[in-house]
């Protein structure tokens, strides 16, 4: 099978949702450093070369939603496709105390090609399917780690991070801290979305109503846990995508 930079699931469906995962696989091509970037297993099955869990959430919920979602087929360490091309962390070297030895002596021309060869046909992708219809609604899925470098405890179950667009993380914020159970984060663990990044390009710069949901990974480890807060959020998105419409309604 001929490799590709990204999975479509879905993607005939119609639908305003649309799903990404930018950070959904931990896969080397063999284009790139051997196929392991120098690193040891252990290193390639941890948060700073995917986002774990993030593509089996991805795929259940989008079919819940009946939506379509893009998903990358390269690890983060890569090169990351939720960074502008000028960002300094586009190509780790160093990541979370790990050196990254493959990438150590990459030169602009190497991350160049692999722009060329990884991020720009996912993100082409991405924006095909996002581009299709005039009313789309970004979803990103990412997840994080229970502690900051290992130290620092995490106690939000689910993040949503947004920009100056709040149409949908508003009403989602609100649903989600209506749940008693819930640990939820505004803007945690990290904060709103950096320039040029993969929200940034596909949803605030064309103008559509989106949100990031970072979700804590060791709650989503499992197929299992997965299709649990996949069925978990659905409906939840599905209310707040209500709650928007009725909003822009009121206010045209």
């Amino acid at each position: 099978m001929t490799y590709q930079p990204y999975h479509l699931h879905g993607a005939d469906r119609r639908s305003r949702w649309v799903i990404s995962c930018d950070h959904a696989t931990n896969t080397v091509p063999p284009s790139v450093g051997g196929g392991d970037l120098g690193l040891n297993p252990p290193d390639m099955e941890r948060h700073i070369a995917y986002d774990v869990g993030a593509a089996g959430v991805t795929r259940a919920l989008a079919d819940l939603l009946d939506a379509p979602a893009v998903l990358s087929n390269f690890s983060r360490l890569v090169i990351d496709p939720n960074r502008g091309t000028d960002d300094p962390t586009l190509l780790m070297k160093l990541y979370d105390g790990t050196v990254i030895p493959t990438n150590r002596t990459a030169d602009d021309a190497e991350k160049q090609r692999r722009i060329d060869a990884f991020y720009e046909p996912y993100h082409n992708a991405l924006e095909e399917v996002a581009g299709r219809y005039d009313d789309t609604v970004l979803v990103a899925i990412h997840s994080f780690t229970p502690k900051l470098n290992g130290r620092h405890p995490r106690p939000w179950h689910v993040g949503i991070l947004h920009e100056q667009d709040r149409r949908l993380s508003d009403p989602l914020l609100a649903l989600l801290r209506a749940e008693p159970d819930l640990c939820i984060g505004d803007n945690e663990p990290y904060a709103g979305h950096l320039p040029g990044d993969s929200v940034d390009r596909h949803a605030l710069q064309p103008g559509r109503p989106n949100a990031l949901i970072e979700l804590r990974n060791d709650l989503i480890v499992t197929p299992e846990q997965q299709a649990h807060w996949a069925e978990r959020l659905a409906p939840i998105l599905t209310q707040a995508l209500h709650l928007m419409d009725q909003q822009e309604t009121r206010t045209a």
